[in-house]
């Protein structure tokens, strides 16, 4: 029989109770909605992102007192990454779960437009930022022999569509081969790896699309709570279940 609470109505037990996470990319959209589902499934939540202005209107709008954090952090530059998990830490006593979440794209993104310097700056964003988080947060992983790493990686990750343009989608194919190595790696250490592979999302980074999305394709593509949910499902599965690979996309867009 479940406990009752005063009211006669069962308590729920919080998923991610007693739960610590750390969220690249929360300053708006996907980080910033699983932020805010992780904080009502009891976990505290660190968040990381590069405008501290965002940021902390996110902690203001969520307005959970002590359980959120924000620390501004460009993860393409690894003693950042390093300085984000260690304040974590630092706060909150460990670090249980990692979203590697962080992402970027540029409007002038076919390789006839890629400059050598925004290609670099892609790689760096989109890739390099997963890999220095990873790193930053395994020993403690691997001394608890527990922990979870999700990489919100892309479809464009799983097909190499133009759309997404070269760099974007190098990075990406990068990131989920990064994440499905790690899974294998690692599968006796008590460290559990997920790539989700969403399809369009309504975020802020559609600003950087060539042609401008219109009202009417935003109205039927994923929400940013979407991928959150998603997120939330593979984190909350108990220690013996892995999901090695999940894809989510808009049921009005292919997927092939």
């Amino acid at each position: 029989m479940k406990p009752m609470g005063s009211n006669g109505v069962p308590f729920t037990m919080s998923r991610l109770a007693n739960k610590v996470a750390v969220i690249t990319g929360g300053g708006s959209g996907v980080g910033k909605s699983t932020a805010a589902l992780f904080l009502k499934e009891g976990a505290k939540v660190v968040i990381a992102g590069r405008d501290p202005g965002k940021l902390a209107a996110v902690v203001e709008e969520l307005n959970v007192g002590d359980s959120l954090r924000a620390v501004q952090t460009d993860v393409g530059k690894k003693e950042q990454c390093q300085a984000l998990i260690d304040a974590a830490t630092n706060a909150f006593g460990r670090v249980d779960i990692l979203v590697n979440n962080a992402g970027t794209n540029l409007k002038e993104r076919t390789l006839r437009e890629l400059t050598p310097e925004s290609w670099d700056m892609m790689i760096r964003t989109n890739l390099d930022g997963a890999f220095y988080c990873t790193k930053a947060v395994l020993p403690q992983m691997f001394d608890r022999k527990d922990g979870v790493i999700v990489n919100v990686v892309s479809v464009a990750g799983k097909r190499a569509n133009p759309l997404g343009g070269a760099a974007y989608v190098a990075a990406k194919f990068g990131m989920g081969g990064l994440g499905l190595v790690l899974s294998n790696e690692e599968k006796d250490s008590g460290v559990r790896v997920s790539n989700i592979y969403p399809g369009e999302i309504d975020t802020p980074i559609l600003a950087a699309r060539p042609k401008p999305v219109t009202d009417e394709q935003r109205a039927l593509i994923l929400k940013p709570e979407d991928v959150a949910e998603a997120v939330l499902f593979v984190v909350s599965l108990p220690p013996r279940v892995s999901v090695p690979e999940l894809v989510i996309k808009p049921t009005a867009q292919m997927y092939w």
